[in-house]
């Protein structure tokens, strides 16, 4: 029968005691992690939780209540989940107060992420735990526990839970409870399941533990909800690869291929939904269309067919059309000409830069024209504006008249 050295098994308890100790360290860095973590979540700043999650020492009361679990240590379960029962009341309770105070219409999304757990967080919690306790276990592998913490999130599902709270949002504060329940007895079963692995006297202390079977059946009793968001997460994300994929089908048809809805030019889809509510499923497209007339129900058909054929499932294909006028009158092209080709070069090719002058800056050349066709058109009428009474050169004349009148004024009389 396996066996452990009662002084190595005494070590062990006084060492997991410490760190179910409620003590100022553990206060502190509680309540410095909530602070820092409720705040980076306002910010919706990644970096900034990842921060709290390092500081944050929840995971040391955690490990010792899965050692007490293993051996049956009453008084030290209740000295562990105390610890962490006055660490989630105060860090719930800031973050509450800050998220009343901040009166954010709206959370970002780092709060968003954490309101909907799945199976996937379940398996980073069991795979933290059994290394957390592994780093107790074995000093030389105490650098992993920065890592591990960083890894399953403790503090932040609480202080997303406060934040919710505070606005009234009762179904998502209950998901990121959901996540802290997760996470807790993720670590606590995993703990157990790494000191069983690695010991034949602890694996045998863990059969006959009932503490131990009450927390497997907890965690069992997690597979419900988080396998169901799971499914849910797989639904969602195939129905948006499908959605993806008939989407680009369709762009392919009007791009590429010869069945199409008509000229490119002519036809813009807008956008693409699918109504999975329906059997078959209905792909709704609404373009835009220059010819009214586009598409046809033959058109529509034969792209419908096609998308059924790809993707192996009947859809139902509806286009909503909406018809754009292009206004706008014609003209004949231009007569290609040298001055009519020189002219259109001049704008439509790029200028030439010139040599920069020393001190200032540098600038483009400007194109320069010789002729020009329609200056010689108005020269008759340039010709009759010299002639006419109200012509430059005659205003001209008759101001200085005017000037000249104003000097030859006998003195003494003054101009009304």
């Amino acid at each position: 029968m396996a066996s452990i050295e009662p002084s190595k098994l005494d070590r062990m308890k006084r060492s997991f005691g410490n760190d179910a100790a409620l003590d100022e360290v553990f206060i502190v860095l509680s309540i410095g992690a909530g602070l820092i973590a409720t705040l980076g979540l306002l910010a919706n700043s990644p970096a900034v939780v990842i921060g709290a999650m390092v500081v944050a020492p929840w995971i040391m009361p955690l490990r010792a209540a899965a050692f007490a679990v293993l051996f049956g240590d009453i008084p030290l379960l209740t000295r562990s989940l105390r610890t962490l029962f006055v660490g989630v009341c105060a860090t719930t309770f800031l973050s509450i107060v800050l998220g009343k105070l901040a009166g954010l219409p709206q959370f970002g999304s780092e709060v968003a992420a954490r309101t909907s757990p799945n199976l996937l967080d379940l398996g980073i919690a069991l795979v933290a735990g059994g290394l957390a306790t592994y780093a107790k276990l074995r000093s030389d592998a105490v650098s992993s526990l920065a890592g591990t913490a960083i890894a399953v999130a403790l503090v932040p599902p609480v202080c997303v839970m406060g934040l919710l709270l505070s606005h009234a949002y009762w179904e998502d504060a209950l998901g990121a409870g959901l996540l802290f329940a997760t996470n807790l007895l993720g670590i606590l079963t995993g703990g157990l399941v790494l000191m069983a692995c690695r010991d034949s006297y602890f694996r045998q202390e863990l059969k006959r533990s009932h503490l131990g079977a009450a927390s497997f059946a907890l965690t069992g009793l997690l597979l419900i909800p988080l396998g169901t968001s799971f499914i849910n997460l797989l639904s969602q994300a195939r129905q948006e690869s499908t959605r993806d994929s008939v989407e680009k089908t369709i762009e392919q048809f009007l791009t590429q291929q010869t069945l199409t809805f008509g000229d490119k030019e002519k036809v813009d889809v807008e956008r693409v939904d699918i109504d999975w509510e329906q059997n078959p499923p209905v792909v709704q497209v609404m373009v835009r269309v220059a010819d009214p007339e586009r598409p046809t129900f033959k058109q529509v058909s034969a792209v419908q067919e096609e998308i059924n054929k790809r993707q192996g499932l009947r859809f139902r294909l509806v286009v909503q059309r909406t018809a754009i006028d292009i206004v706008g009158p014609k003209e004949k092209p231009n007569t290609q000409t040298p001055i009519s080709k020189k002219l259109i070069d001049s704008n439509t090719q790029p200028f030439n830069e010139t040599e920069p002058i020393d001190g200032a800056r540098t600038f483009k050349e400007v194109p320069k024209i010789d002729n020009m066709p329609f200056l010689d058109n108005m020269q008759p009428l340039m010709n009759d504006n010299k002639n006419s009474p109200n012509s430059t050169s005659e205003l001209e004349e008759i101001k200085a008249e005017e000037e000249l009148s104003l000097d030859i004024q006998p003195t003494g009389k003054t101009l009304d």
